[in-house]
């Protein structure tokens, strides 16, 4: 539905893609229906700390 591959899904779920962009996110939240403002309020993201490399 969000024209995302299967493995690339897979890959996000258990944790080994470690750079999903911001693209990745879009397809998938327009496939759930959800706009990205809905996806990120979500409470998983409220106690992140922000990575500096």
């Amino acid at each position: 539905m969000s024209g995302v591959t299967q493995s690339t899904l897979n890959n996000i779920v258990s944790g080994r893609n470690h750079s999903t962009t911001i693209s990745t996110i879009k397809k998938l939240c327009d496939g759930l229906e959800i706009s990205i403002i809905e996806f990120f309020q979500s409470e998983l993201f409220e106690d992140l700390e922000q990575e500096v490399r």
